[in-house]
């Protein structure tokens, strides 16, 4: 993996954690993903005329990734009502990157050498130590671990297909104006669907932090499916989930959650496992 492609990868993991942060503060779960999917599909359009349309090779991919996006954001919305910020997050990106190592494996013919195994071994104990240390003198809630599973099991998948749509495509900014404007509809249509005429009294105590959010979305994606294009998938996605480390330091200071030495120790496997991911090879 290159510099430039490392640094895509770390700019798109505190993007990603900032605008799910920002999701997580709106406290009406469906009004924040109703503008954050909104907002995207407002931004896929305006970037659409400026970028190549993707290769028919690409919309299957393209079409199986916004159901997967859909299910995801869904998933997403119930973990946080059911889980603190600084648990429900590093288990659901935790969750994803010896998924897509597998799945890159199969589909992909991406089977990792020594050092990039355990780079990602490594990243993944890291995540699940950020993870764990969340339900420290808890008793677990095991449905909030249960949905926040899910939703790492989507990101894996939705990882996987768009990595490959993405190659397919010819033009990753194609790929990811098109897949924003597709997926982009669903969740304000149910929110128009449902609210009817008081959907803009809804929206509006949420609409800067959810179009921020948006943007935030679509530039930590685009920044992914770039990389995608230049380097093998499992690395990326492993690198990609820094961002618990992220999610864990923005818990505890704008959520009051603690961090502490465990997390810091969780960290400090992450980065060594890094170290080797961008060395292997």
């Amino acid at each position: 993996m290159t510099p430039l492609v490392t640094a895509a990868v770390l700019l798109a993991a505190v993007t990603h954690a900032c605008w799910n942060a920002l999701a997580h503060k709106i406290t009406d779960k469906l009004a924040g993903f109703a503008l954050i999917s909104g907002g995207g599909l407002l931004i896929g359009l305006a970037l659409a005329p400026f970028a190549a349309f993707p290769a028919a090779a690409a919309w299957p991919y393209l079409l199986g990734s916004a159901v997967i996006h859909i299910a995801y954001y869904a998933l997403l919305m119930r973990s946080f009502r059911l889980g603190d910020f600084g648990q429900a997050y590093p288990i659901a990106r935790g969750t994803a990157p010896l998924v897509v190592t597998v799945l890159a494996a199969l589909l992909a013919d991406e089977v990792p050498d020594g050092r990039a195994a355990a780079g990602i071994a490594l990243a993944c104990a890291g995540l699940t130590g950020v993870a764990l240390w969340g339900l420290r003198g808890h008793r677990p809630d095991w449905a909030a671990i249960g949905v926040a599973l899910a939703t790492g099991l989507t990101i894996a998948a939705y990882t996987v297909v768009d990595g490959l749509g993405v190659r397919a495509s010819g033009s990753s900014l194609g790929y990811v104006a098109w897949l924003m404007a597709v997926q982009g509809a669903v969740l304000p249509g149910y929110a128009l669907w449902r609210w009817r005429g008081g959907t803009a009294a809804v929206l509006r105590p949420f609409a800067v932090l959810g179009l921020a959010g948006a943007a935030l979305s679509v530039a930590a994606y685009a920044l992914v499916l770039w990389a995608q294009t230049r380097a093998a998938l499992a690395p990326i996605a492993a690198l990609r989930e820094s961002s618990v480390i992220v999610g864990a330091a923005i818990g505890a200071v704008f959520f009051k959650e603690r961090f502490g030495m465990p997390r810091i120790a969780a960290a400090g496997l992450l980065v060594v496992g890094i170290g080797l991911m961008l060395h292997a090879g």
